[in-house]
């Protein structure tokens, strides 16, 4: 096959194109800057006392549907349960009962 066979033929779209890809690469440029900024402010929060790790856990959390938070929940607890452990939602009952 030819390169030709590529070859656009609408006379304006290299400049369509080009068009796009600029647009892409500002949009590429922002989400940099942006992850910086992100990153800073986790930086500022560890430098305050809290975990980058669990504020990304939390964050991650926040974002998902109700229903999925409780299935992962359900899941965690039932895995910890078959390897024998205690789940986190257990120590909780056990905390909040011995008052």
């Amino acid at each position: 096959m030819s390169k030709a066979m590529y070859t656009p033929r609408v006379g304006n779209s290299g400049a369509i194109l080009k068009g796009f890809i600029e647009r892409i690469e500002n949009l590429n440029e922002e989400k940099r800057a942006i992850s910086v900024d992100i990153r800073d402010i986790f930086a500022e929060a560890k430098g305050s006392g809290f975990d980058p790790k669990i504020m990304r856990i939390v964050i991650r959390r926040r974002a998902m549907d109700r229903a999925d938070v409780q299935e992962q929940d359900a899941l965690v607890t039932t895995y910890a349960h078959a390897i024998g452990e205690p789940a986190p939602d257990d120590e909780e009952e056990t905390t909040s009962s011995s008052d």
